[in-house]
Order: C-alpha cells, then structure tokens, then sequence
C-alpha cells in the first residue's frame, strides 16, 4: 500500500529552499573591502557635512529658502500630473510591495532565504537609522515654515532627512546589491541611481522636502547599502536559525500524533472466567509434546476407494459386522466359506 505524506504550502516551500546547492556557486557575498570602507566613510563625512551646514544656518538653507519660492509646481505645472505618479516610487509600501515580490522569486530559484532577508535587514536600518534622525533634528517641510530664512530644526517636524529619497536608493539599490553577474550589477546600480534621483527630486518639485532633505536622504540611503556587508553574518544565522526552528517544529507535529488506542470493554465475569479457562487450557495443549507427523504420500501410494472407508467413531465403526466382509489389508487367498450347494 503506497502513502504519500500530507504536505502543507509552507512544507514545501522550505522543501524547496532545502534542495541543493542552496545558493548558486556563482553568486559571491559582498564583502567589506576597504574600497567600500573608504566609500562609506566619506558619505558618511558628507552626511554629518550636510547636517551641520543646515544646523549652521549656512548658504545650503537659504539655497533651500529659494527654491522654494521659485515654486517648481507652478513653473512647470504640466508635468504635474506625472510627478504625482512617479513618486510613489520612493513610497515605502508600495516598493517594498513590489522589490519583495521580486525578491521572493529569487529566493524560489536560487534556494535561500538570503535575498528576502537582505530586503528585511536593510528596511529595519532604514526605519532606525533615518527615523531616529528625523525626531532627533525634528525639522518642519516647506509648507510648515515658520519664519524666512531659518532652519526650522528643533520644532517638531519629521523631515529631515528626506525618507522618500532614502527608501528609493534603499529599496532599488538592494536589486543591485543582490545582483547574480557584475554586469547586472552595473545596469542595477544606474538604474536605482536615475530612479532614487528622480523620487528627490520629485519632492522637490512638490515642495513637500527641501533640497537639503534630499540630499542628506540620499546620502542615508547610500550608507545602508554600503554597511550590509557588515550584516552579511547575521543574516546567515538569521536563515540558518529560521531553519533549525523549521526542524524543531516538524519534529514536535511529527511526535504531537496520537496513538489510537483500544477502547475497554467491560466483559462479564462468568465470560472472564471461562476465556480463563479457555486460555489454560490452549497453553497446555500447545505445551504438550506433539507426535511426529506420518510422511505424506501423494502419488503413488496406499489408498482405498471411498466406498471402503468405514467412518469411524469414538465408540468403534458404525456398520454392522458382515461374515463376507474382510477387514482391509487381509490376503486374498484364504477361503471363504459357501453358502451355496
């Protein structure tokens, strides 16, 4: 009789992602190399750069202030209608909506968890690392300014820096991040550039950011993607981990299956003894010394007709004696007496 085991959807989903190799030969790790440690630490000069020229009250605000009364929505309002549309590319739902989709067929064919884990990785730094600087520096936008020419810092806004501009380069960089070949790499790479630069300026044109809070966004956004090799390690136990819980939990539904057991009958005790007895009595008949077996003859060999059989019972057989009748066996020779004259 042939089984086959009950699989639910998540069952063969890790069934999947337990098939070898797990991860292609041909997809490397990124590693920090001190060409990506000189990277990230100059954007990250050029962040804290940033931050102080717009706490300073330097010549970058008042870039901001002008900008911001040259109203771009109104200069060029025929474009407006696209702009709408295209910065809902920076939009941390409906990106991360799509970027994971994609990324979870990825996982599919290459068998790990790495790239969705990646994903998840980069959006929790993302969340504290740009959260925490906006309510830390609590700026208000544009369209919340309270007096001409100041910075607006420390008032209780939440804009700076610009987090449409950081989840772009965020959520479209990890494509590249991730890529198989390095020409993938660099066609990935351009694409997120043009991509988070047009989600700034976007906001921009809007006036929902000031041009300071793009720049810094794209500068936060950038640090991210340059510091994931950092977590690369964590992310390889995260998955590891995720598995070794996966067994645990089978193991625990697997020994979880109860056993039928036999229901009691309740038997009366005149049938209680009697099955008793029953059983006394087959254990001695089976413990008694048994007689060896006649050989069997199958052809040819000793036999009667049927019509000689006599049946035979306890007590003897049960025809009558007959003076002409000769018990089987005897010789054919000896006389038998006449009846006749």
């Amino acid at each position: 009789m042939r089984t086959e085991q009950n699989l639910t959807r998540l069952d063969r989903v890790f069934a999947r992602l337990d098939r070898e190799p797990e991860r292609p030969a041909h997809i490397d790790v990124p590693q920090m190399s001190r060409h990506r440690v000189a990277l990230f630490s100059a954007t990250l000069a050029f962040y804290l750069a940033i931050v102080w020229l717009v706490v300073t009250t330097s010549w970058l605000v008042r870039l901001d202030w002008q900008v911001m009364f040259f109203r771009p929505y109104q200069q060029w309002s025929e474009i407006h209608w696209f702009v709408d549309y295209y910065v809902v590319l920076g939009q941390r739902g409906p990106t991360a909506v799509m970027v994971c989709a994609w990324l979870g067929w990825r996982s599919w064919r290459q068998h790990t968890l790495r790239p969705l884990l990646t994903l998840g990785a980069s959006l929790l730094l993302l969340n504290i690392t740009v959260g925490a600087a906006k309510i830390g520096m609590g700026r208000l936008g544009p369209h919340y300014a309270t007096a001409i020419g100041s910075n607006e810092m420390g008032l209780g806004g939440d804009i700076f820096p610009s987090g449409h501009t950081a989840n772009a380069v965020v959520t479209w960089g990890i494509l590249a991040y991730l890529a198989s070949t390095p020409r993938a790499r660099r066609w990935l790479s351009a694409l997120s550039a043009v991509t988070s630069l047009g989600v700034g300026l976007a906001t921009v044109y809007l006036g929902t950011h000031w041009l300071s809070d793009v720049i810094l966004g794209w500068a936060a956004g950038l640090l991210i993607l340059l510091g994931l090799p950092w977590c690369e390690p964590l992310i390889a136990r995260a998955e590891a981990w995720i598995f070794t819980l996966r067994d645990r939990l089978r193991d625990r539904r697997a020994g979880a299956v109860p056993v039928p057991t036999p229901v009691p009958v309740a038997v009366p005790l005149k049938q209680r003894a009697s099955a008793g007895q029953q059983d006394e009595t087959i254990a001695a008949h089976e413990a008694a010394p048994r007689p060896p077996r006649a050989p069997v003859h199958l052809a040819p060999g000793p036999h009667t007709a049927r019509a000689e059989r006599a049946p035979v019972t306890p007590v003897g057989s049960r025809r009558p004696p007959h003076a002409d009748r000769l018990p089987h066996g005897s010789t054919t020779s000896a006389a038998r007496p006449l009846t006749g004259g």
